[in-house]
């Protein structure tokens, strides 16, 4: 359900869906998530408001890296990397080495060994494994760190979406002394994911990136999209890469096996950034603002007085009180706002800022003894008897509940219906020009013929193969990962370009 925005027009929202990168920037100046006024390009400053956001978010991963059957466990590495180091792994260089920071002076004095600001962490953790990891006792070896890192962009920096300083990176990097627990590790990794997206009720995707599109150094690449509104192009939010023994090889990380030989440790990594934050933002909001799922808003519900005669203000802003008092007492992140602005004003300020829930007394609520719930998703609103206040933490919690399970499932329905399956070349191209969303279609997994594709289309990505034809995919697992749902084909199927056959679809769409 919209509702009708009567503000004057300077304090409007510019249309999320017609103009999503206009509409992004400025929530995140208005709502005290980020300033990005910064003087230099594609940096910007968390706000109190945001880092609240950012952590509690953050809190989230923390305790799913934390709680597996061989824990993560948090370290923090070095941000600068010698040029030598960095240089080692070939394959890795040359995927980032037009986007490297290199630090040449200290000072006035210029350095014999010129230094890279991290734009991922493998060629500065590696060099340590391979100090750590003597046995097999020594592994599996488990770590991730949450740091800022750096990548020179060139192109139009856009907040959260394409910056050159990237201050939430979640890394993860394993070792493991054979393939299979390399594998089992990345069905571990895309089961912590998907239950992190899950929690902040994200709607996604999950493919398999094509070879020319995968980590550099990896075997392969398996990611997660999500699908923004409006124009329903994807955005990278998530990635987990099986290294196979590149990097060991690279780095000389051996262990002694059970028969006494050394042999490599296999590796994997997976990481996020903020731009799961950035979905968060866009995915659940509106022309009004934010909606933040309660279970991350750093402010779930706010209280309201309504004061109209002076002569039920001590007694409205009393049972205000006593309200936040309760819901404070039941964990809820409550806030009672007492300031002069008119009932209005209050509304739309927290409104924009996606608090999930409001309370509002006002004296015809005073003298029927009730509260007024009002939620920001759908504006529904129930009326609570304040005879037994004590319940009212209990009463609160299972709106909220049903709030968060309300949005996963608005936009899990908004993102199938962006995902087309087609045979024919040219309606695949006409509904990804359209800005229908991502298409399936049958595809031989040839470099050349998806860059002939690629010409016919502007902006065209190949996303690539979706995840449930990985051998461990569980089909029990539909409900999360809206495009996995899709049914394997049964059909005989060609190539779309070329009409080689093949047995698989292939995600294509426009992307961020």
């Amino acid at each position: 359900m919209t509702k009708k925005d009567n503000r004057p027009e300077e304090m409007k929202l510019p249309d999320r869906d017609e103009h999503l990168i206009d509409w992004l920037n400025k929530v995140l100046l208005r709502t005290d998530i980020l300033d990005y006024r910064y003087n230099l390009k594609g940096c910007g400053v968390w706000k109190g408001y945001g880092f609240k956001l950012r952590r509690n978010i953050m809190k989230i991963i923390r305790d799913l890296l934390e709680d597996t059957e061989i824990p993560h466990e948090e370290y923090l590495f070095p941000l600068l990397i010698p040029e030598p180091q960095f240089m080692k792994e070939a394959k890795h260089v040359k995927g980032f080495e037009e986007e490297v920071y290199w630090i040449t002076h200290g000072g006035t004095t210029p350095l014999d060994v010129k230094l890279a600001l991290r734009p991922t962490s493998e060629t500065v953790m590696y060099p340590m494994f391979s100090l750590w990891i003597r046995s097999h006792q020594d592994l599996p070896l488990k770590t991730y760190q949450i740091v800022n890192c750096f990548r020179w962009e060139g192109k139009n920096t856009r907040p959260m979406l394409r910056v050159r300083e990237i201050t939430t990176f979640k890394e993860a990097h394993t070792v493991h002394a054979t393939a299979e627990g390399a594998e089992d590790q990345i069905i571990e990794a895309l089961d912590i994911y998907k239950r992190f997206f899950n929690d902040l009720g994200l709607s996604y995707i999950i493919n398999t990136r094509p070879k020319w599109d995968t980590f550099p150094g990896a075997d392969y690449t398996i990611a997660f999209d999500v699908l923004f509104p409006g124009r329903n192009r994807a955005l990278q939010i998530g990635t987990v890469h099986n290294l196979g023994t590149t990097f060991a090889k690279t780095f000389d990380i051996k262990y002694e096996n059970l028969e006494g030989d050394m042999t490599y440790g296999y590796q994997t990594c997976y990481g996020i950034s903020e731009r799961v934050i950035a979905s968060v933002i866009v995915q659940h909001g509106d022309d009004q603002g934010l909606i933040l799922p309660p279970n991350i808003a750093p402010i779930q519900v706010v209280v309201i007085p309504i004061l109209f005669k002076k002569a039920d203000e001590v007694k409205i802003i009393e049972t205000c009180r006593n309200i936040k008092g309760f819901l404070d007492k039941a964990g809820i992140r409550a806030k009672l706002d007492e300031s002069q602005q008119s009932p209005g004003a209050k509304f739309y300020h927290w409104e924009q800022k996606g608090i999930p829930l409001r309370i509002e007394v006002g004296p015809r609520d005073l003298k029927k003894n009730q509260m007024v719930t009002v939620r920001r998703d759908n504006r529904e609103k129930q009326f609570i008897s304040l005879d037994n206040i004590k319940e009212t933490g209990d009463r609160i919690k299972k709106i909220l509940n049903d709030l968060n399970d309300d949005l996963r499932k608005s936009l899990a329905s908004n993102t199938r219906e962006a995902i087309s399956r087609s045979n024919d070349m040219d309606e695949a191209i006409e509904l990804v020009e359209n800005d229908k969303g991502v298409v399936e279609i049958p595809f031989c997994g040839s470099e050349d013929c998806a860059s002939e594709l690629e010409k016919r289309c502007d902006g065209l990505k190949f996303l690539g193969i979706p995840v449930r034809y990985m051998d461990f995919y569980d089909e029990s697992e539909n409900e999360y990962g809206e495009l996995n749902g899709k049914s394997l084909a049964n059909d005989e199927l060609f190539c779309i370009i070329c009409s080689k056959r093949t047995d698989k679809y292939w995600t294509i769409g426009r992307s961020y």
